[in-house]
């Protein structure tokens, strides 16, 4: 057998390397018509074309667990204004005028128809001691005759307290209050609203020595020798003006306090 020249080898060669290159450009072709075939089956999104709409949520409410019903306030009742009254240091009542007692033992209705004059009403001075009611006590009534002598103690001719006094006043149509125990910021916050009060004290304001006294149905009061009215004025810090008989004095407070206190602080006083 005779060996094949290298001419015609290469030849071959050449041959098959023609063949192989067609074939891929042949494979290349169809795989990209294949692929071209799927792209025109996709048809892409246009992002002018991609609106979002949007999607409202509904939102159901949860009834709540327990029901709330709505309270309408109350209007809150107001307290009375409970008002501080400021006492100034002094103050004097200037226009209080008076007269002597007619009776000896007439001192209380004589204060007690000045004290009404001042507040606009004129009594006279008999008419008032004769409508006073008759007691063996003073608390009740006036004790013993108008013209006994001054200084005694009941059952003896006396005079009359606070109480009695106070009601005659009021049947005048005067709003006229009495007790005891009042204290002497009392007194001042009186005077300063320009109301005058009558207080029991001893004699023309000096001290006493009281003493308990049982009436008839045995009701225990407490009696002073000297026992007499004035109708206090005005006030400083340290004293107290008053009106005896129509005239004017002034005393220390603790004078005062000491003469007022023996028959336990007893005044008449306007509301």
């Amino acid at each position: 057998m005779q060996p094949v020249p290298n001419s015609h080898y290469k030849k071959w060669i050449v041959i098959l390397v023609i063949l192989i290159m067609i074939g891929f450009t042949t494979l290349f072709i169809m795989v990209n018509r294949t692929l071209q075939a799927e792209e025109q089956l996709v048809t892409p999104l246009s992002t002018t074309s991609m609106t979002a709409t949007a999607i409202p949520a509904t939102i159901t409410p949860i009834p709540p667990t327990a029901t709330v019903t709505p309270v309408t306030p109350t209007p809150t009742a107001i307290l009375p204004t409970i008002t501080t009254v400021v006492i100034p240091e002094s103050y004097y009542i200037m226009d209080i005028t008076g007269t002597g007692q007619y009776f000896a033992l007439g001192c209380e209705a004589s204060a007690a128809v000045d004290w009404a004059n001042y507040f606009g009403v004129f009594i006279y001075e008999y008419n008032f001691q004769t409508e006073l009611p008759i007691s063996d006590n003073p608390d009740l009534g006036f004790v013993g005759l108008v013209t006994g002598p001054w200084g005694q103690v009941p059952p003896y001719a006396y005079g009359v307290h606070a109480d009695p006094v106070a009601a005659l006043l009021r049947k005048y149509g005067l709003p006229a209050i009495s007790g005891k125990g009042y204290t002497l910021d009392q007194v001042r916050e009186k005077l300063a609203q320009s109301k005058p009060i009558i207080a029991w004290v001893i004699g023309n304001m000096v001290g006493g020595i009281p003493s308990e006294y049982v009436d008839k149905q045995g009701n225990v009061t407490i009696v002073a020798a000297y026992e007499h009215v004035v109708i206090l004025t005005g006030y400083d810090q340290d004293s107290i003006r008053y009106m005896n008989n129509g005239r004017f004095y002034e005393v220390p407070n603790e004078v005062f306090l000491n003469s007022w206190g023996v028959l336990g602080n007893m005044a008449v006083m306007a509301e």
